[in-house]
């Protein structure tokens, strides 16, 4: 019982701050960030206030998401830095109450906010960035004209499963051209038994119209034969028009986990390199696992003797958020240059936190 209500105790002073600091941290995001583009889109653009409330509420999402990790060191920081201050700490230990029971409640909320900012990352910050980016193309940007956008990639889904699949390296808003066009047709046990390739296709106004290509038919068993033709002109069997096409296609930051896995098998089938594709896919889960590593790192390192633990919890907060952050960086772009492998290069900054949080947790203990 003593321990339960301990527990609950040191959780909610966490729980408090941690609010706290999702408060703080996205009003310095939002002063810095948010605000300023707004105003340079009134100033611009002319944006109506329907507009405006608009982009600051979808950019909301993308703004906290990144203040999960923060706030969750914020929070171990200044809480066990004041119950140490207070000698509380001291107390419990007198109590028989190891370090590392001390310590749990504030692991497990940051296993919970993890966990929690993965689902938040998946369900609801692409919607939101999507929203984001339609308002201020549309709405504020006043822009009807498409624009040219490289891995153009259109599916054809019936009853569940992948009926075709159209892969085109760029489109040219303006020849209105695909190039670098692969059609794919699966049979119904969801192989590949058609395919069609293409140097580019053209929009004549109806259809689009495939030029130098070569159309391949893959036989379901190996002892038959497979047949390859070449064409001149053949007609690309895509119901989207251009507009179409364009609004359809997403950014990396607006697609989901599943969305970012699909595209990365699509393009590899196109020996197109996916290093920066997979880097957004492993950071859709390492940045909101920092909340547990910054947990591990922070309960330790909030043991100041100094009475001045709030200034000096939320200084050492800053120091640690921002070499975290810059190993962030750094392994994002070791991935996109394909120096290290992208798994291990987005994750170099959890690994290292994950090891120091250890060391620093069993030093504390002892």
């Amino acid at each position: 019982m003593r321990l339960r209500i301990l527990d609950k105790y040191i959780f909610r002073e966490v729980f408090m701050t941690f609010v706290f600091g999702i408060c703080a941290f996205s009003a310095v995001f939002i002063g810095s960030g948010t605000l300023f583009r707004i105003a340079q889109y009134i100033t611009d653009y002319g944006a109506s206030l329907q507009a405006v409330i608009k982009i600051f509420i979808f950019g909301l999402p993308g703004v906290v998401m990144w203040t999960f990790p923060m706030s969750m060191l914020l929070a171990t920081l200044l809480t066990f830095g004041r119950l140490s201050s207070n000698s509380e700490i001291t107390a419990m230990k007198s109590c028989g109450i190891s370090f590392s029971r001390i310590a749990m409640p504030a692991l497990v909320l940051g296993f919970i906010v993890s966990i929690g900012a993965i689902a938040f990352n998946e369900y609801v910050v692409p919607w939101a960035n999507t929203a984001y980016r339609n308002v201020l193309y549309y709405e504020i940007q006043g822009n009807t004209t498409m624009k040219s956008q490289e891995h153009i990639i259109l599916k054809e889904i019936s009853e569940g499963k992948m009926q075709r699949l159209a892969y085109a390296r760029l489109f040219n808003a303006e020849t209105q051209q695909l190039q670098g066009v692969t059609l794919q047709e699966f049979g119904p046990d969801g192989k590949v038994k058609h395919v069609e390739n293409a140097d580019f296709a053209d929009w004549d106004g109806k259809k689009w119209v495939m030029h130098n290509g070569v159309i391949y038919d893959i036989s379901e068993n190996e002892d038959q034969s497979e047949h390859m033709i070449r064409f001149k002109t053949q007609v690309l069997p895509i119901a989207s028009n251009p507009k179409q096409i364009v609004r359809e296609q997403k950014e990396l930051e607006e697609m989901t986990m599943k969305e970012l896995r699909a595209q990365i098998e699509i393009m590899k089938t196109q020996y197109v390199n996916t290093s920066a594709i997979e880097a957004e896919l492993y950071q859709r889960v390492t940045v909101p696992l920092a909340s547990l590593i910054f947990a591990l790192v922070g309960v330790p390192l909030g043991l100041q003797p100094t009475r001045n633990s709030s200034s000096a919890g939320f200084a050492m907060s800053v120091i640690i958020i921002f070499a975290y952050y810059a190993l962030m960086t750094m392994g994002s772009a070791l991935a996109r240059s394909e120096a290290l492998p992208p798994l291990l290069a987005v994750w170099l900054p959890n690994i290292i936190g994950l090891i120091s949080g250890g060391l620093l947790i069993r030093r504390a203990a002892r």
